[in-house]
């Protein structure tokens, strides 16, 4: 679940702070700029493990700060493939189970991938296993807080870095200004870094239907 990735920076330490250990400071830093960010193609990175190297600070013209390359590593979170994880449900949609970590959030589990046959019941928002036994159907629901062990089997990041304005559009006139919120409606915010799950094994779901 959680991997020592290596990393370089060039670290800019201010003036105010240069009483300080220069490990300390650094570290302050590194953590500013990288705790609880994603970083693409990488994972979701937590806290820093260690400084590994420091090269030599350099202070330039018009600028009072210091500028140190560091080689350090880093604690990311980046399940692998396969792996088996156990959340709780945040809730669901149309669009599958969605599942937290606590310290992560954007894990989904789309309809297919789900104990079948199920279905989802519109009016409790909640998807239903149809378990078939020699009673008949029996409804068990996945209900939102339910502890779920799930099997991470896709990841989906997503560049998410500021671009530039299009020059292939023309900027909208007065006359033809889109309405308050419609530009909001169109750019809906894309979470950084997916975690695609499946439950459609035995002993995968929720922990209620296993256990006893």
């Amino acid at each position: 679940m959680f991997v020592l990735v290596e990393m370089v920076d060039t670290v800019r330490i201010p003036p105010w702070s240069f009483h300080r250990q220069l490990n300390e400071a650094i570290a302050e830093e590194l953590n500013k700029k990288l705790a609880n960010k994603v970083v693409y193609n990488v994972g979701l990175c937590v806290c820093l493990y260690d400084v590994t190297k420091l090269e030599d600070s350099y202070i330039f013209p018009g600028d009072g700060a210091s500028h140190t390359k560091v080689h350090f590593r880093y604690v990311v979170f980046h399940p692998f493939l396969d792996e088996i994880l156990v959340g709780k449900i945040k809730g669901c949609s149309a669009e599958g189970v969605h599942v937290s970590l606590g310290l992560f959030d954007d894990i989904i589990i789309p309809p297919e991938s789900l104990q079948q046959p199920a279905k989802f019941d519109e009016a409790e928002q909640v998807w239903v296993w149809e378990y078939e036994t020699d009673e008949g159907a029996h409804d068990l629901f996945m209900d939102q807080g339910e502890e779920i062990r799930f099997r991470v089997v896709d990841e989906v990041f997503i560049d998410t870095s500021p671009t530039g304005p299009s020059t292939e559009k023309e900027a909208p006139s007065a006359d033809t200004a889109p309405p308050a919120g419609a530009e909001d409606s169109e750019q809906q915010k894309e979470a950084p870094y997916t975690l695609i799950g499946s439950v459609s094994e035995p002993g995968l779901g929720l922990l209620s239907w296993w256990n006893g």
